[in-house]
């Protein structure tokens, strides 16, 4: 298997772009994913049900409702031209802002589930014996909901690296800036370059299966162990 210069070029963006993603959902979906998990407000089914919305809605209308929301007339394009950045459609930030909203349920749910599943004793104990809140979050939340963080770091990076939807709307096809393999691989096909397509194709089949096979045996092991988590 030899890779053109762009093949590899549409690779090593890929990977920048779910490594990118990936660290940001993390940071930005456990709280959100806590709040969801702990809160009795009313609002817990409408916000569950935003965070859901990328599993069932065609790509092609996220991308393009997020088009219109980062373009010059839209909230965030306004914003970001009023800080001096330009807009982001068509560029590799936008298609990092996409990817948050499109991988955002395959990081959160899974977080979300880890922390539902930890025992309440364990928080009111901690309480009685007043660790304060980090305290209680690194020394018991973290290392019980270890396997739903991890699960959510597989699931969220395989999710953005398989794109092609969203990141056709926002990003188009710039060569460097916002091709992906995803967007190569059509390229290949479109030119009838059916040998090209094919390896791509094939590094993204195992690629995919790895992962599958990797996350499937881990929550297999840890579910055998008595844990439960998304």
């Amino acid at each position: 298997m030899v890779l053109s210069e762009a093949d590899i070029t549409t690779i090593w963006l890929t990977l920048k772009l779910a490594s990118i993603v990936t660290i940001l959902l993390l940071l930005l979906g456990t709280p959100l994913a806590w709040w969801l998990a702990r809160t009795k407000s009313p609002l817990r089914g409408v916000i569950g049900a935003v965070v859901a919305l990328p599993l069932v809605l065609p790509p092609t209308v996220l991308g393009f409702y997020l088009l219109l929301f980062m373009g010059p007339d839209g909230p965030l394009g306004e914003l970001t031209n009023a800080l001096g950045l330009g807009t982001l459609p068509f560029t590799f930030w936008g298609l990092v802002v996409g990817s948050l909203f499109y991988s955002l349920p395959f990081v959160v749910q899974p977080i979300q589930n880890a922390f539902e599943a930890i025992n309440e004793s364990y928080l009111e104990a901690a309480a009685t014996l007043k660790a304060s809140t980090i305290d209680t979050f690194y020394h018991i939340i973290l290392p019980l909901a270890r396997p739903g963080f991890i699960s959510a770091t597989i699931l969220g990076f395989a999710h953005t690296v398989g794109e092609f939807g969203v990141i056709l709307m926002i990003g188009g096809n710039i060569p460097g800036e916002t091709k992906v393999v995803s967007v190569q691989i059509y390229d290949h096909v479109e030119a009838l370059d059916y040998a090209s397509a094919h390896q791509l194709s094939l590094l993204m089949l195992i690629f995919s299966f790895t992962v599958l096979v990797a996350l499937y045996s881990f929550q297999k092991k840890h579910t055998a162990n008595g844990l439960k988590y998304g």
